[in-house]
């Protein structure tokens, strides 16, 4: 092991320290705390960049924490998806981190910034480990810090939202617990590796609890992922809480679409027998009703945060049409969708936040209004981010369903495939076509009401013009980032490379 290879566990202990010290020092000495907290994310953003470099050797790293081996030792596992979703993640966090100082968004408490990092924390562990059992922890420790953050700045409406929240994601721990007891009653084990060697040795007689088990680890991932018909908590949940928190809850669905990925090519695979490609047969239709559901949901949406809080529900179902195929081809168009589908969702909700710091008393309500300051550049970061997210020339979110049309293209239920994308997206472009022009372009009534409140900062363009660069730059490097997809869905459709890296020679 070099000196290097202890970095896999950076992404877990430094937001671990900073949460540590922005809570002791965030009373008395803010200043402190937001460096703190904004360094704290640079470092991780260069972590990221570090890690995700040393993957593009296409090997697939091991750390076994106190040294105990696999599979008796808890191990973290750094490989091609895993360093893209670290990377996101940093990415998306610093720049959610540095809008809510900007805008003050982090004063509405004093504990923003240690959840904003234990958050962190919860979803680097999660696309770290290797083990089972510790991506329930770590989905825990992101559940909990999300149970403060989305109740941040309180709120009636937020109060409500939040209580629906906390007892969905008690009832998915639940199952979750239940699954894992399962798999470890029928293998003694919860190592990802070793679950993929032992569920292939199960006789005839443990199929039938083995599909259980398996069945239900997918209905938690599905949960989490708000798929139809699970995802009635998603648009009240991110249209209640502030705008800012909601831009880094775009990755949260996305979490539960990599524990998918992650596990079903390796665990559940065509070895597994009875559990063989849970969830099975029910993921495409019910992908195919989220694209639609959440395209609806944009159209009919009263408020820009339920807009956008409906676009990452059509964007999850958007995304697990491809993944439902379990194709390497699929696989890696679903991978350069998700990565674009997260900044465009995370972008609308940061674009919403400016709009309705500058309505006043209208907010995000989609009613005219008197025109506010910085209203043409707010319309066009709008515009390019609709544009993003629903999947319109030249932008990434063309290029991905592009990319999804063309590697689902014949395999089983392609003209469903088409006909939802196509469908989908001209719902979704008469949607935020109604939207930009109610708010942007249409005159407000004689008799509307003046618009009541302080001057903003420009500044408070940084974090979604940044977004929306990123977005540019995932276009204009799209050959480059296709290439990486590809080479990460092949990794993770060669399930024999990830066992022999874990468990080595003690297999």
């Amino acid at each position: 092991m070099t000196p290097l290879d202890h970095l896999m566990v950076a992404p877990i202990v430094f937001p671990a320290i900073i949460a540590s010290l922005t809570m002791l020092l965030m009373r008395r000495h803010r200043t402190t705390a937001l460096a703190v907290s904004l360094g704290g994310a640079a470092a991780m953003l260069v972590v990221a960049i570090a890690l995700f470099a040393m993957a593009q050797d296409d090997a697939i790293r091991s750390y076994a924490l106190g040294d105990w081996p696999a599979p008796f030792g808890i191990v973290l596992v750094l490989d091609r998806l895993a360093a893209t979703m670290l990377l996101l993640s940093a990415v998306l966090g610093s720049v959610v981190l540095a809008h809510a100082v900007i805008t003050g968004a982090d004063r509405r408490g004093w504990h923003f910034h240690p959840l904003f990092h234990f958050q962190l924390m919860g979803l680097n562990g999660a696309f770290l480990t290797g083990d089972l059992f510790n991506l329930f922890v770590f989905f825990e420790v992101l559940l909990i810090a999300s149970y403060g953050l989305m109740l941040h700045g309180q709120g009636a409406l937020r109060l409500k939202a939040g209580i629906a929240y906390v007892v969905v994601n008690i009832v998915g721990s639940a199952l979750f617990l239940i699954a894992l007891g399962l798999l470890y009653g029928l293998t003694s084990t919860l190592n990802m590796a070793d679950l993929a060697v032992k569920v292939a040795a199960l006789g005839a007689e443990d199929q039938g609890l083995l599909r259980i088990a398996g069945l239900l680890l997918m209905a938690v991932f599905a949960l989490k992922a708000a798929v139809v018909p699970i995802h009635l908590w998603l648009p009240r949940t991110y249209a209640a809480t502030m705008p800012v928190v909601a831009a880094l809850f775009a990755i949260m669905t996305k979490v539960g679409v990599y524990a998918m990925i992650r596990t079903v090519p390796l665990i559940f695979g065509a070895q597994a027998g009875a559990a063989a490609w849970v969830p099975g047969p029910w993921l495409l239709p019910a992908a195919i009703l989220g694209a639609v559901l959440g395209f609806v949901g944009v159209l009919a949406a009263r408020g820009m945060r339920e807009q956008a809080a409906f676009a990452v529900l059509a964007s999850t179902g958007t995304l697990l049409m491809p993944v439902s195929l379990w194709r390497e081809a699929t696989l890696a168009a679903a991978l350069y969708y998700m990565v674009q589908a997260v900044l465009a969702g995370a972008a609308l909700f940061l674009v919403a936040d400016v709009t309705m710091r500058r309505r006043g008393q209208y907010a995000d309500a989609i009613v005219p209004g008197p025109r506010f300051a910085g209203q043409d550049a707010a319309g066009l970061l709008y515009l390019v981010a609709a544009v993003a997210a629903v999947g319109l020339p030249p932008l990434a979110g063309f290029i991905g369903k592009l990319l999804i049309l063309d590697a689902s293209f014949a395999a089983p239920g392609w003209p469903v495939i088409w006909a939802t994308i196509l469908a989908s997206t001209w719902i979704g472009v008469i949607g935020f076509s109604r939207t930009g022009s109610t708010l942007f372009w249409k005159a407000a009534p004689p008799e509307a009401d003046a618009i009541a409140g302080t001057i903003r900062s420009r500044a408070e363009f940084i974090a979604p013009v940044s977004l929306l660069a990123l977005l540019v730059l995932l276009t204009v490097a799209a050959g480059w980032v296709t290439a990486q997809t590809r080479a990460t869905a092949a990794q993770v459709m060669a399930p024999d490379r990830y066992v022999g890296a874990i468990l080595g020679a003690t297999r």
